[in-house]
């Protein structure tokens, strides 16, 4: 059994009263009065009964008890049905909220299939600016689809701060596989964001394009804003998308340098270390006719030499920065 969060109906940029759902029909079909209602997962009992009375199209009701794939906005005759998502992170698991907006001649319903931000903030917004109010159904439905446009904005921010403290780890020390696994979950994530948010600028498009009786033209550069804020917010997820990848790039190209660098301190000191081997080695082989071991001062002399030529080389590694 689904909620109703909210029904009221309104004329002239005020609210007249609160309402019951089974009142709906009465009060829309008042001259200058629309209905605004809220419901949080209605079942197939309650989309009938709102069916029934604003003549809802069936097409539109049987989309509405789908889940859908992307945002859409489809037209039966003088409504609209419009599918949105709104994302929820918690934990740093991303979820969509799938949200179905119906809007006609006298109503506008909301029918949100989850549980993410209230759509009391956008009727309180409504409700204080009544000379935009006093538009009716058109201003509602901008405000809607802008509140939905505005919940991508403090998810997009939480991967940002994400994404800026693993670049701090990758640049500040060793590459981890746990960041790497995390970049690209979030790169994941951006895109995911993106999908979801593009279709929002074919939406308001085709708003600004679509002659219906309860949008008024005067209205069109509301819904212009409300593609403007999506394009913006496109571009920054784009712009994110790009650090995270750069991220893993540069995290590989330190982790490489790092490597090298080590690389290089090992074949130094194995250089180093080659000669006083090669040496003993030389020594070490025992054949009879080898003057230097009768020598008096051929040990004194193999030293000196082992630690000069030593000495010599850490010299040369160290101001060729090997060492």
């Amino acid at each position: 059994m689904g909620r109703v969060v909210a029904a009221a109906v309104y004329t002239a940029g005020k609210k007249v009263a609160d309402i019951s759902l089974e009142e709906g029909s009465q009060w829309a079909s008042k001259p200058k009065h629309f209905v605004w209602i809220g419901l949080e997962q209605p079942d197939a009992q309650e989309l009938a009964n709102l069916q029934c009375q604003f003549h809802l199209h069936e097409l539109a009701i049987e989309d509405a008890s789908e889940k859908h794939s992307r945002p859409k906005l489809e037209t039966f005759g003088d409504a609209l049905f419009i599918v949105t998502y709104s994302p929820v992170r918690e934990d740093g698991k991303l979820e969509f909220i799938e949200t179905h907006l119906f809007a006609g001649r006298g109503y506008v319903i909301t029918a949100r299939n989850g549980h993410s931000r209230s759509y009391a903030q956008v009727r309180q917004r409504c409700e204080a600016r009544p000379l935009l109010l006093e538009h009716g159904e058109d201003f509602v439905l901008y405000a809607l689809l802008d509140f939905v446009t505005e919940s991508y904005q403090p998810v997009t921010e939480s991967i940002h701060a994400d994404i800026e403290r693993l670049e701090a780890n990758v640049l500040g020390g060793a590459l981890h596989e746990s960041d790497i696994q995390h970049i690209h979950s979030l790169r994941g994530d951006l895109l995911r964001l993106r999908r979801y948010l593009a279709p929002m600028v074919e939406i308001s498009e085709e708003l600004q394009r679509l002659d219906f009786p309860f949008i008024d033209k005067n209205m069109r550069p509301y819904f212009r804003d409300v593609q403007i804020h999506v394009n913006r917010q496109m571009e920054d997820l784009t712009t994110m998308r790009e650090i995270a990848s750069q991220t893993i790039e540069i995290g590989l190209l330190l982790e490489s340098s790092r490597q090298s660098i080590t690389q290089r301190k090992f074949a130094a000191w194995a250089a180093i270390l080659a000669f006083p081997t090669a040496v003993a080695g030389i020594y070490g082989m025992n054949f009879h006719n080898m003057p230097e071991l009768e020598w008096r001062y051929g040990y004194f002399v193999v030293l000196g030499t082992i630690v000069t030529v030593c000495t010599t080389l850490y010299v040369s590694f160290r101001r060729s920065g090997w060492l």
